[in-house]
């Protein structure tokens, strides 16, 4: 929203109000703060008509994770504003043949989530293509930046295995450490964005994978965090099934599975071409970025090569 503020923009923000921006910027105080549940709204058959009742040129979509959230606000904006933009996921790929993924690899989501995606993408670029409506769709990676924990080399979010790392530990991997990660940074989801907006005529009626140049395996991704933590690595590995059992809840065990069974590995080259998108982040600058932030902010214990 600050850069979109730095733009010239008039920047509306809808949100339920909980969450507060990870780092200061005074363009905040130039961007209009709406608290709305969008859920309840939804549901008493509001919402669509408070977002038309603002007036805007442009919409983006953050979080609306089904067709029944997606429908009902395109039919609302039809013919009422000059682009749409979408945020769908990286998960809406499943499992893919041939690697990195570009956009027209055929799509094999599997959960609730991706499949989810995957059909509001679907039914957005039929709108797009039959009807005109002016929608583009965007596919973040694992986020990364400040204040984001990023997915770890054990596929899951809980940032305790970097300090695990710091205390110069063992780390123990699946398989051979080979399954894939793809982070993306936040600015460079914003980036890719703020170029669709300003390459309409390219980007309507288009899907982007919005990642970083290349994705990371689990192996090299602890690898490289040992030595940033001035470390020798200690990574031992066992078979898929047995480490799934050593995790401390199924539902950590699960989550890690999700990220494992897809291993994402996404091509930017048509956002590249299209749009000019180069991400400022590689993958493991922005997740170093992201562990920074933790040590800083006493989540993560800092390395005693830091000291």
């Amino acid at each position: 929203m600050p850069a979109l503020i730095d733009q010239s923009h008039e920047v509306v923000s809808v949100s339920r109000g909980l969450a507060r921006s990870y780092t200061h910027n005074a363009a905040w105080d130039r961007v209009e703060q709406i608290t709305a549940d969008r859920q309840a709204e939804e549901k008493a058959g509001i919402f669509a008509d408070r977002i038309v009742e603002l007036k805007p040129d442009i919409v983006i979509d953050l979080i609306s994770f089904n067709l029944a959230s997606t429908r009902p606000l395109v039919e609302a904006l039809r013919g009422k504003i000059e682009h749409f933009l979408h945020c769908s996921t990286l998960w809406v790929y499943g499992h893919t043949t041939a690697v990195p993924a570009g956009e027209d690899e055929p799509l094999n989501p599997f959960g609730k989530y991706g499949i989810d995606k995957a059909e509001i993408e679907k039914w957005l670029m039929h709108e797009a293509r039959i009807t005109g409506f002016p929608a583009t769709i965007f596919r973040p990676g694992q986020i990364v930046g400040e204040g984001w924990t990023p997915i770890t080399p054990l596929g899951n979010d809980k940032a305790a295995v970097f300090s695990k790392i710091a205390r110069d530990e063992e780390i123990i991997l699946p398989n051979l450490g080979l399954e894939t990660v793809n982070h993306v940074h936040a600015a460079d989801i914003s980036q890719l964005i703020q170029r669709a907006l300003t390459n309409r005529s390219v980007a309507v009626g288009e899907t982007f994978n919005a990642v970083s140049d290349t994705a990371l395996n689990l192996r090299g991704y602890a690898e490289t965090i040992f030595a940033w933590f001035g470390l020798e690595p200690k990574i031992s590995y066992v078979p898929y099934e047995e480490w799934m059992k050593l995790q401390p809840t199924p539902e950590e065990a699960h989550h890690s599975w999700e990220h494992f069974a897809r291993s994402s590995c996404l091509s930017i080259e048509k956002a590249r071409r299209k749009l000019g998108y180069e991400p400022t982040y590689s993958s493991i600058a922005g997740v170093k970025e992201s562990i920074a932030w933790l040590v800083e902010n006493g989540k993560v214990e800092k390395p005693k090569a830091w000291n």
